[in-house]
């Protein structure tokens, strides 16, 4: 067999050796799950047993790394969203404008509390929400735009913030692919109303399973709070060996409370979170560097305000002359068996996505919701585009070394000069 032919018409693979491995198991990770599981409190609704809950204190580490005052962890980047989308008062006979390529629970939510998700566009350079397309599709009944930055970029946020405050709605920041991610100096997260991020297993800062919100009025914070704990917040005047949480019932919430083992898990894991993304950011630039060299091949363009790139998908774009009739997905199953590791498609365009059909919510219940909610009303045509020509990777391989991207780029490489067996 030749290394010159691909594994899955009978070659060698480029690439044999293990990537680096993802979640990392730190000392600090373990030490902090056998002091929470000793500690007789494993959630939030537990006992105050004199010492700060990891909940909290996670939260109060997440706020002042985003440089905002308060942060509420959720189970998952789901409820994030939903809290978020609540507080900002997202309901029935209101509209919420999404990014058509992201991950399709930035829509689900917004249908499952009753309301419209308006799917637009992305910007072909970035990859992230069109201020544009958003604008164009602004109506009297939109509350709030969902910026989702993405794959290893970011939207225009100043684009965004102009757009917001001159249609008075609300802005939210899904940042759950990119922690620590800057613009102009200042954390991604903190310009809009609210803050969300996902820590679910593939992240950058993970738990497992889990989400935090970010914001920045007290009021908000208390509301928050409700909407993820059932109506009660943290009292401020805890007592040993009696519930921390305390009755307001000023919102209706629900339990979206993330435990205490599971925070435990975050605050060790978010200790490392700048060290890794520093090793992610100067790997990708030499990836990038050497991707660019090569005819037909792309990489996400950043915005000029993104001053401090993260990584968590790191996607590679192909011209679409070389992509030709056939499906990325045999282009992504040729990199897989090249590297011997999981590569991925970009998410599915919403208008397309097998995974978002809000027509199934029990919401769809009028012939005017029914066509306001279908997804094939909305035109896509850029995130089609990036969807049909690109590929993806996670994070973890770049926390590997200058070979391992060598290993990526001679995959790449080897792709391309079999492009007419790969057709076949």
């Amino acid at each position: 067999m030749s290394v010159s032919e691909l594994v899955i018409t009978g070659g060698n693979p480029v690439r044999t050796s293990p990537w680096p491995a993802w979640p990392i198991v730190t000392k600090q990770t373990m030490a902090n799950l056998e002091a929470v599981m000793l500690s007789g409190r494993w959630a939030i609704s537990g006992c105050y047993t004199g010492a700060k809950g990891y909940e909290q204190r996670f939260c109060r580490a997440f706020a002042d790394y985003q440089g905002s005052p308060y942060a509420i962890a959720t189970t998952n980047g789901s409820a994030a969203i939903k809290i978020a989308l609540q507080e900002v008062g997202v309901g029935p006979g209101t509209e919420v404008i999404v990014p058509g390529l992201t991950w399709v629970a930035c829509a689900s939510t917004v249908v499952e509390l009753g309301a419209v998700p308006v799917l637009v566009d992305v910007d072909p350079n970035s990859l992230s929400i069109s201020v544009q397309a958003a604008e164009a599709a602004l109506s009297d009944k939109t509350v709030a735009i969902l910026v989702v930055h993405a794959y290893c970029s970011a939207a225009d946020i100043d684009g965004f913030i102009d757009l917001a405050n001159r249609a008075g709605i609300a802005l939210i920041e899904d940042c759950s692919q990119a922690h620590g991610a800057e613009w102009r100096g200042q954390k991604l997260g903190s310009f809009g109303q609210l803050g969300v991020f996902s820590l679910q297993q593939t992240k950058v800062l993970t738990c497992g399973e889990g989400g935090i919100v970010t914001c920045g009025s007290p009021d908000a914070y208390s509301r928050l709070q409700q909407y993820r704990s059932n109506g009660r917040i943290y009292t401020t005047h805890p007592v040993v060996g009696q519930l921390e949480l305390v009755e307001m019932g000023k919102v209706c919430g629900a339990n979206h409370a993330l435990s205490e083992i599971h925070s435990a898990i975050a605050l060790a894991q978010f200790e490392r979170l700048d060290e890794q993304n520093a090793v992610r950011e100067a790997n990708a630039s030499y990836l990038t560097n050497a991707l660019e060299t090569i005819s037909g091949v792309n990489t996400v363009i950043p915005p000029i305000g993104l001053t401090r790139r993260t990584y968590y998908d790191y996607v590679i774009q192909l011209d679409a002359d070389i992509v030709g009739p056939f499906s990325i997905h045999r282009v992504v199953e040729a990199m897989s068996a090249e590297l011997g590791t999981f590569i991925e498609t970009l998410d599915a365009p919403m208008n397309s996505n097998i995974l978002y059909n809000p027509l199934l919510f029990k919401t769809a219940n009028t012939k005017e919701l029914i066509h306001q909610l279908n997804p094939k009303r909305f035109d896509l045509p850029f995130a089609h585009k990036a969807y049909d020509t690109s590929f993806a990777f996670l994070h973890h391989l770049l926390l590997g070394t200058t070979k391992d991207m060598d290993d990526i780029v001679s995959a790449v490489l080897k792709i391309l000069r079999c492009m007419e067996k790969l057709r076949g």
